[in-house]
């Protein structure tokens, strides 16, 4: 018995990549599954091969969300796991400090993909979550939501905004049932990283590691954070680094020193 076995579920952006490796996962533990996505050809062959629903989606637009969100609820009988899932890398800033005109059209779209679809996802699903036993709004932010990543200042602005919105929901809904947990993975072999795939095996990222991780792999992860039911963690996985929860409680105490020591002095 997995995770999702016998539960709704719904992914945005479902069709391809991580959200791909999201669905049949779930759906080979027996989940009832939706997908939501602007893809409607990749969507719709993912959805006949797992025996899942299709709803197109664009995660920018609440109404789109929200009518993905009402397909899951009413197929389904209510919404139990919510993969928010669904990204984008966007523009650089090294571009513009080199003279070459900023994209705003890209970053705009990187916000509202990113954070938005997020922000709408959770508006739209909470109120048939929050009281409903074991359900789980999961969202997939980046290593970039708890690190830096050069090159890619807003995509990583994006996500540590998505991982500070999951630890205040965990917060502010602690007495109820409902769970929120970030997954962070590092580079993951998806469409994604298509720009810097070559360059990739080449370059030193520390503890973060440059080898490629399976999509199936944060898969795994997923069904471990749902089925542990954590909640508020941000969970950090890449092919070098086995799957470790953020140790936030360790900045925090960092803070609370300096700040006390800060202000003894003073």
């Amino acid at each position: 018995m997995g995770a999702c076995t016998g539960r709704s579920v719904l992914v945005t952006g479902g069709a391809k990549g991580i959200g791909a490796a999201l669905v049949r996962r779930a759906a080979a533990d027996g989940g009832r599954v939706v997908i939501a996505d602007l893809d409607a050809e990749a969507g719709a062959a993912l959805a006949e091969e797992v025996g899942a629903r299709f709803e197109y989606t664009d995660v920018t637009d609440f109404a789109q969300v929200e009518a993905a969100v009402d397909t899951a609820a009413q197929a389904h009988g209510g919404l139990d796991v919510l993969h928010l899932n669904a990204g984008l890398t966007g523009p650089s800033e090294s571009g513009p400090a080199q003279g070459i005109p900023y994209d705003l059209d890209s970053y705009r779209r990187t916000v509202a993909v990113n954070l938005d679809g997020v922000v709408y996802g959770v508006h739209a699903a909470l109120p048939l979550m929050r009281h409903r036993p074991g359900a789980s709004i999961v969202v997939t932010a980046s290593v970039a939501g708890v690190l830096f990543s050069p090159h890619t200042e807003v995509y990583t602005a994006t996500k540590h905004a998505a991982v500070s919105f999951v630890r205040s929901l965990a917060r502010t809904f602690a007495a109820d049932p409902v769970t929120f947990n970030a997954l962070c993975p590092g580079f993951v072999d998806t469409a994604l990283i298509d720009p810097v795939r070559e360059w990739l095996p080449h370059t030193d990222l520390g503890t973060v590691g440059n080898r490629i991780l399976a999509p199936e792999a944060v898969a795994d992860l997923a069904e471990r954070v749902i089925a542990e039911r954590g909640d508020g963690d941000a969970w950090i996985v890449s092919a070098d680094v086995a799957p470790t929860r953020y140790p936030f409680e360790a900045e925090a105490e960092l803070l609370e020193r300096t700040l006390g020591a800060a202000h003894r002095g003073g």
